[in-house]
């Protein structure tokens, strides 16, 4: 559910300054999955770079048209899930500005009309006279996920890999826990003093919100290894019962994505034995090695 304020301080209508180099325009997909909606983050001003364009709106392309005045440089995508890239393609089209993002293989869940103009990888940047952004590639939330860092600033274009107030869900096979997780311990490493999020407000204290995130998931990957040992096999639905008591069920769904992104690490850990979303888990058998074959 949105906060109470959330939608005057996200105004779907209105380019928000954030710093002297950050401008911030929130797309109109406002719901359980995206809070407020999806933030395009406008850095620069002679050139300007667009970050995660958002979803296909008319209005909401007109206003990055208007807001870029002509300087539009770049169009970046932090991935290409799809309420992160699909108006990059309009967006280029109205103003000759080039789209960048990974590379990397696309599985399930995915904007199939992004095509980037150039392809990113970890450690290119991305520099004007007025800023220079660095690419970090920070797959687990999705196998294309990028950050991008503002070295002037040491703000962290943080895409899906931290919301605000909340956990990202890691969907397999294109989510990977492990993967997330020693993302989210790279980024410790980064000298960043603030967080904007794909979804939500600035977060100013990134070590304490990465450890929370790395803190919780190991957490709950214990709770699901524990049902495992409590009720011997078990299906991915009945586990998100026992463990998301107080989630609508609307939401049973992405959290049983999450639960079979742990289940897999478990399996890969030598922990669990299972196979697919809808099969049964358990644990493995004394003195046998759980397969790692498919999902």
């Amino acid at each position: 559910m949105l906060a109470q304020g959330w939608m005057q301080e996200f105004r779907h209508d209105q380019v928000i300054p954030l710093t002297p180099l950050v401008r911030r325009l929130t797309a109109p997909n406002p719901g359980y999955m995206t809070g407020p909606g999806t933030n395009a983050y406008l850095v620069g001003h002679r050139q300007v770079a667009v970050i995660d364009p958002g979803v296909v709106h008319q209005e909401h392309i007109t206003r990055l048209v208007d807001a870029t005045g002509g300087r539009l440089r770049w169009i970046l995508a932090t991935h290409t899930h799809p309420d992160h890239s699909p108006a990059a393609a309009l967006l280029a089209e109205r103003t000759g500005a080039e789209i960048l993002g990974h590379g990397g293989a696309l599985h399930w869940h995915h904007d199939a009309t992004f095509k980037p103009h150039r392809l990113l990888t970890d450690g290119d940047t991305l520099s004007t006279d007025e800023f220079t952004l660095q690419v970090l590639y920070t797959p687990g939330h999705a196998s294309n996920h990028l950050c991008y860092l503002l070295l002037e600033e040491q703000i962290l274009f943080a895409g899906d890999q931290v919301m605000e107030g909340t956990t990202v869900v890691i969907g397999p096979p294109d989510g990977d826990m492990g993967q997330y997780l020693s993302s989210l311990e790279r980024l410790k490493a980064e000298p960043i003093a603030t967080i904007a999020p794909a979804h939500g407000r600035f977060i100013t204290n990134p070590q304490r919100e990465f450890n929370r995130i790395i803190t919780h998931r190991l957490q709950r990957e214990r709770q699901v290894y524990d049902v495992l040992l409590q009720q011997g096999s078990i299906k991915i639905t009945d586990i998100v019962r026992q463990l998301y008591t107080h989630l609508p069920e609307a939401l049973h769904l992405p959290a049983g994505f999450s639960v079979y992104a742990h289940l897999l690490k478990l399996r890969q850990d030598g922990l669990a034995c299972g196979k697919g979303f809808e099969g049964t888990w358990s644990l493995p058998e004394p003195g046998k090695l759980p397969s790692s074959e498919g999902s």
